[in-house]
C-alpha cells in the first residue's frame, strides 16, 4: 500500500512543529522571564531595553493589564508616545503568536488525518469531508493571525538616546532626525550595518543597527550576545 504524498506531509509537519516548540521553549523567553527582564530595565534606567522586553512579554501575553501598564509608564518618563489603543490595535494584540503556531499545527494534522482516512477507506465520505474542510479553516484561521503579526514583525525599538537618522547608510551621512531612546519605528530595509526606519510620524532614514533591536529577533543567540 502507497500513502499519499501528501499526507506524509502533513504529518511530518505536525510532528516537526510539536519538537520544535518543545525543544525551543526557555524559561527567560516566559512572558513572566521578559516581564520581569523588563521591570530590571526601568529601576535601571534603561527606558530602551524596558520597552523591547515589555513589547516581547506583550507578544506572549498580549491581555496582561500589568505589562501593558507598565509599557505605557516607562514610554511617558521617556517622554515617548504610546501607540494609540485603536479597536485594530487591540485585534492585533489579541494575536498570540505561540496559539497561532500551534493552531497551524493542529490545522495541518486534522488535514493530514483527513487524507489518510480517505486513503484508507472509501467510508464516511461526508464525515472525511467535513474533517478536511474543518482542518483547512483551522489553517486558514492561522493565515489570518500571520496576516495581522505581520507589521509586528518590523517592528523595533531604539536602544540610545539622540540617535542619528541619516540619509544615507554610511556612519558621515548627513543626520536628518534623531530618535529618541524607546521609540518603535518600523523597519524597512538592510544596508550592511545600517537599517532604513520610518517613524510613526512617517520620517525616514537609516539607522546604525547597533542601536536598534527588533521586538521579534531574527537571532535569538546573537540577541542573548547584545545583552
Amino acid at each position: 500500500m502507497r500513502v499519499p504524498p501528501i499526507a506524509v506531509l502533513a504529518a511530518a509537519l505536525a510532528l516537526f512543529g510539536g519538537y520544535a516548540f518543545a525543544t525551543s521553549s526557555e524559561p527567560r523567553y516566559s512572558a513572566d522571564g521578559l516581564y520581569n527582564l523588563a521591570n530590571s530595565y526601568a529601576r535601571a534606567g534603561k527606558p530602551g531595553m524596558a520597552v523591547l522586553n515589555y513589547e516581547r512579554a506583550a507578544l506572549l501575553a498580549p491581555n496582561d493589564p500589568d505589562i501593558n501598564a507598565n509599557l505605557d509608564y516607562v514610554r511617558a518618563s521617556a517622554h515617548v508616545p504610546s501607540k494609540p489603543r485603536t479597536r485594530w490595535t487591540r485585534i492585533v494584540q489579541a494575536v498570540n503568536p505561540t496559539d497561532s503556531a500551534w493552531t497551524s499545527i493542529l490545522g495541518v494534522a486534522i488535514v493530514g488525518a483527513g487524507l489518510f482516512a480517505t486513503w484508507v477507506t472509501r467510508r464516511f465520505q461526508f464525515a472525511r469531508a467535513c474533517v478536511i474542510l474543518l482542518g483547512v479553516a483551522v489553517i486558514g484561521l492561522t493565515v489570518c493571525n500571520g496576516i495581522l503579526l505581520w507589521p509586528r514583525l518590523h517592528e523595533a525599538v531604539v536602544l540610545i538616546d539622540q540617535t542619528p537618522a541619516r540619509v544615507v547608510p554610511v556612519p558621515m551621512g548627513d543626520t536628518t532626525f534623531v530618535l529618541s531612546e524607546a521609540e518603535t519605528v518600523r523597519m524597512m530595509a538592510e544596508h550592511e550595518d545600517f537599517v532604513l526606519i520610518r517613524t510613526k510620524g512617517g520620517l525616514s532614514g537609516w539607522v546604525s543597527g547597533a542601536n536598534l533591536a527588533a521586538v521579534v529577533p531574527k537571532d535569538p543567540a546573537a540577541d542573548r550576545l547584545r545583552r
